[in-house]
């Protein structure tokens, strides 16, 4: 019996391999950085070449590490950076332009043309008009590159995210497809007929012959010949999808948080897509044979990135992890309250004029209020989309399931439980997003037999329920909302 999936984890500034076995603990792991480029001010780029090379790389290096071979291997799942474009050539392989990111702001001037659409285009594909998704990224390259429309016309291009780059490489050409989650996120994509939306193509005027076949999340996407004729590609899935499957958010109101740089928050809503009115993203969240599970999904721009500037901007500690030990000296944050919001305000505001901004200071207030604070803030903003999701959800959220750097934060995590009364999971695997994958590799192959054999699979390291009086809850929130208001006055 084979023993291992292989995960390929293909993200913005890294690529990373894993091996799981069948209890879904990551047994090896490779790891390579990528350099994006920054042509232009708002520009942000990569080699497709680059990122193919780092794919080679980490699985010859992950199965090196291990003493495996392909024959050890069950199956492959692939999960990516979400958005990110690229076209090549159909005969050659060879891409026509850079990988344009999903970070990226070049083709913003593009979006502003088809600004009057944005209903049109939000009641189709869930999403908003924005260069964040791919249709406005494709559109660039066409008028930017000579000839690249009259090509793409006679079918002598190819578009893909990143999962279909690295797909049509892994089976040297023959296949180009994508994943249900990856094409819910071009913005070409309605979330209702589940297909390519032709009124859409014609909008951005991007030819049909272009697009990757839409296949499920679970599937056989065929052998990966350029290492094994025999070992299978069984799953593919956008990062922040394959981040709530593998934590197991299998029921209509499981949520997930993940922490990092932001926050990206997404619930199952079930197989009936929500259109959001509080500018929450609709999205797919994965799909397992004929059945198709929806997802929303909000952001928040400054998560653990608050923690950072504590740390590099105002030099009042010397590491992520001394927040904590700080913000432990004090007892609560004293009525101090920090708004982070240096780049502007996410779900459920949209503000991006809005700068950060400190209140309640007194000659009592220390940098150990200030730390204090600053982790309440990151907690603040998660509930802010969490209550807009159970409101347009129509859903309960009594339990969160967490991942990313900043749940290491016990003060951070036990906060969050107690203003959203609700109990926190953190997983003993925090490589959600690879783990994810894996399983639904593993459950298309019969390595897995169903949702409920990797649910057993599940571990969690720590728990958190809340512990605060709910009066003290309900004045700590009046209060955010108070310095949310005072610094949306203040621009």
């Amino acid at each position: 019996m084979h023993k291992y999936i292989l995960s390929i984890d293909q993200g913005t500034t890294s690529t990373r391999a894993i091996l799981f076995n069948k209890k879904g603990e990551a047994r090896y792991r490779a790891f390579r950085e990528l350099t994006c480029l920054f042509p232009k001010e708002g520009y942000v780029e990569l080699d497709p070449v680059q990122i193919w090379i780092s794919v080679v790389d980490v699985i010859n290096e992950v199965l090196i590490t291990a003493n495996k071979t392909m024959a050890d291997i069950d199956s492959i799942g692939i999960t990516n950076q979400r958005e990110t474009t690229i076209i090549w050539d159909r005969l050659t392989g060879k891409p026509i332009y850079n990988a344009i990111v999903w970070q990226s702001r070049q083709s913003q001037e593009i979006c502003d043309r088809f600004i009057e659409k944005k209903e049109f285009i939000h009641e189709r594909t869930g999403l908003l008009i924005n260069s964040y998704f791919s249709a406005s990224k494709i559109r660039f390259i066409l008028e930017n590159v000579p000839g690249a429309m009259e090509r793409a016309k006679k079918g002598e291009l190819l578009f893909g995210t990143v999962d279909t780059w690295i797909l049509y490489r892994l089976t040297l050409g023959k296949v180009h497809a994508t994943d249900i989650t990856n094409a819910s996120r071009t913005l070409l994509f309605n979330i209702f007929t589940k297909d390519w939306d032709d009124e859409l193509l014609a909008l951005f005027d991007i030819p049909k012959v272009m697009l990757p076949t839409i296949k499920p999340s679970s599937y056989d996407y065929g052998p990966a010949s350029y290492f094994s004729e025999t070992v299978h590609i069984q799953a593919m899935a956008g990062d922040q999808h394959a981040a709530l499957f593998g934590q197991n958010c299998f029921k209509p109101g499981d949520f997930k948080n993940t922490y990092g740089t932001g926050c990206f928050m997404l619930v199952n809503t079930g197989t009936k897509p929500v259109l959001s009115k509080k500018g929450l993203l609709t999205t797919i969240a994965w799909q397992i044979g004929d059945e198709v599970v929806y997802a929303l999904e909000g952001s928040v721009f400054v998560g653990g990135a608050a923690v950072q500037w504590l740390r590099d901007g105002l030099k009042i500690i010397d590491s992520a992890a001394e927040s904590e030990i700080e913000a432990l000296k004090v007892k609560d944050s004293d009525g101090v309250y920090v708004v982070p919001s240096f780049v502007g305000l996410g779900t459920p505001y949209w503000d991006s004029d809005v700068r950060g901004a400190l209140f309640g200071l007194t000659r009592a207030s220390t940098k150990s209020h200030i730390c204090r604070a600053t982790l309440e803030a990151i907690a603040f903003q998660s509930k802010d989309v969490i209550d807009v999701m159970k409101e347009e959800a129509n859903i309960a959220i009594d339990t969160i399931r967490v991942d990313g750097g900043a749940t290491a934060n016990n003060v951070l995590m036990q906060f969050q439980s107690d203003i959203c009364r609700a109990t926190i999971l953190r997983p003993a695997c925090l490589e959600t997003t690879s783990l994810g994958v894996a399983y639904l590799a593993g459950l298309h192959s019969g390595f897995y037999n169903d949702l409920n054999e990797i649910a057993k699979l599940h571990t969690i390291e720590k728990i958190y329920k809340p512990k605060m009086a709910k009066a003290k809850v309900d004045k700590k929130c009046v209060g955010w909302q108070k310095a949310i208001m005072a610094t949306r006055a203040f621009k």
